[in-house]
């Protein structure tokens, strides 16, 4: 072989094995290093979620320090032996007590060094703000009054800016909206009592958290009022069974098939259940304002077939076969009755809802809204605004009815409170208006 073939495939050789060494072992690029929503406020105890990258070999050290007042304390550090961790992602609790951090400005530094022969090395610092106060509640409402299975309006004011605050009752949390309040910023807060509420349970109280993750509990000063509620049976006929489960079975593949009996027992349970995790999910997209004004409209000359909280138990053949609580009121009157909007809002739902059958949900702000069930016919749509009084279907017997009738219900964030609260002035008045109107 020629003297020239053996250079050009030397040089080819050493092409090849200088370009592995420089891609691998002595790779240039640097690692990565960053923190998650790049904190500008720390806490009492902060979590941050710390994100290191090497695209080459991989990490061979990471750390986490905090300075303050030229005090460096290395809160996580980390070493990798072997080549080929190329992405790491660790949570740190800060805690500010351990760490003899004060409120002030503090620097966060991410180190990065990789498994390269030169040991690349990346240094992220990141300014910071130790807040270590928690907001202040200040509430507007000495005293609150509330029925068992009501609702409750609350206002209050904090003394710094929150990501997020509002009542907490028991494990629900309703959101509180900022509005103005004598000229001053405040916030206001719809809540919805249980109906087997007692004194102390579940627990009332206003939650503020900061920015810093700081977070205040508040309690509230109330007077719980004892409500009875109906229990009532209801007889399931075969002639009532055959009429409307049908309707069921063409719309849920799983019930073909099944008997008239199976597939009330699978309405009655897993339906109902997912109609009332849908309704939830459409009360929860409220306008951060109130549309509503004065008291709430009742349909017209309509008489009450079943009350808000009604127990029921149902019974086919005289045994047992399933029972439900009733969160809405029923209001019948002649057939094909026009159904009003019992108040001003935006239509945040509209159409068949499982055992509610044809269903409007209209949006009256600030977490509060009103359900229209059974109907015949809808006459609006959804993001539809419509004002107090005005025409939006027709009565009906869709869904699980026996008879022509408007199911009307109330929720406050997705919870159902008795609506005869929203159709009385005078309760309004005095748990609502006079809280509000500062």
């Amino acid at each position: 072989m020629k003297k020239g073939v053996w250079y050009t495939l030397g040089a080819v050789i050493l092409l090849v094995a200088g370009g592995w060494f420089y891609m691998t072992v002595a790779e240039s690029a640097s690692p990565g290093a960053g923190i998650d929503g790049d904190p500008v406020m720390i806490g009492k105890q902060k979590v941050l979620t710390v994100t290191f990258s090497d695209e080459g070999r991989g990490l061979r050290h990471t750390e986490l320090i905090i300075t303050q007042d030229s005090r460096s304390t290395v809160v996580a550090s980390d070493d990798y032996p072997e080549a080929g961790v190329r992405l790491k992602s660790v949570s740190v609790t800060v805690d500010a007590a351990a760490l003899k951090l004060k409120d002030g400005p503090a620097t966060l530094t991410l180190t990065a060094v990789d498994h390269s022969l030169w040991k690349n090395r990346t240094v992220v610092t990141r300014p910071v703000q130790i807040d270590l106060l928690p907001p202040q509640v200040f509430q507007l409402n000495p005293a609150n009054h509330i029925n068992t299975g009501g609702a409750c309006v609350l206002t209050y004011r904090l003394s710094e800016a929150v990501t997020l605050t509002g009542v907490q009752v028991g494990e629900l949390l309703y959101p509180g909206y900022p509005v103005t309040l004598s000229g001053k910023p405040g916030y206001v807060a719809y809540f919805a009592l249980p109906l087997d509420a007692t004194p102390g349970a579940p627990q009332i109280r206003i939650m503020a958290r900061d920015r810093a993750g700081n977070e205040t509990v508040s309690g509230i000063p109330t007077l719980i009022k004892k409500r009875k509620f109906r229990t009532d049976t209801m007889n399931l006929t075969d002639a009532f069974l055959e009429k409307k489960m049908p309707e069921f079975q063409a719309d849920i593949p799983v019930l073909r098939g099944k008997t008239p009996l199976e597939t009330f027992l699978y309405v009655n349970t897993t339906l109902r259940d997912e109609n009332l995790q849908t309704i939830q999910s459409v009360c929860r997209k409220s306008e951060p304002r109130q549309l509503w004004k004065d008291a709430f409209l009742r349909m017209k000359n309509a008489a009450p077939m079943a009350l808000f909280g009604d127990h029921r138990t149902y019974l086919h053949n005289g045994k047992s076969v399933g029972e439900s609580l009733h969160i809405g009121v029923d209001l019948a009157s002649l057939a094909h009755s026009q159904i009003e909007a019992a108040n001003s809002g935006i239509v945040r739902f509209t159409g068949p809802l499982g055992i509610y059958g044809n269903t409007v949900i209209i949006d009256h702000g600030l977490g509060l809204t009103t359900l229209y069930a059974h109907m015949s016919a809808i006459q609006v749509r959804p993001d539809q605004t419509v004002n107090k009084g005005e025409i939006i279907g027709s009565s009906g017997a869709s869904g699980l009815a026996g008879g022509d009738h408007l199911h009307f219900g109330v929720a406050v964030n997705g919870q159902f409170v008795d609506p005869r609260e929203w159709w009385d002035p005078h309760w309004i008045a005095d748990n609502v208006t006079a809280k509000t109107a500062f």
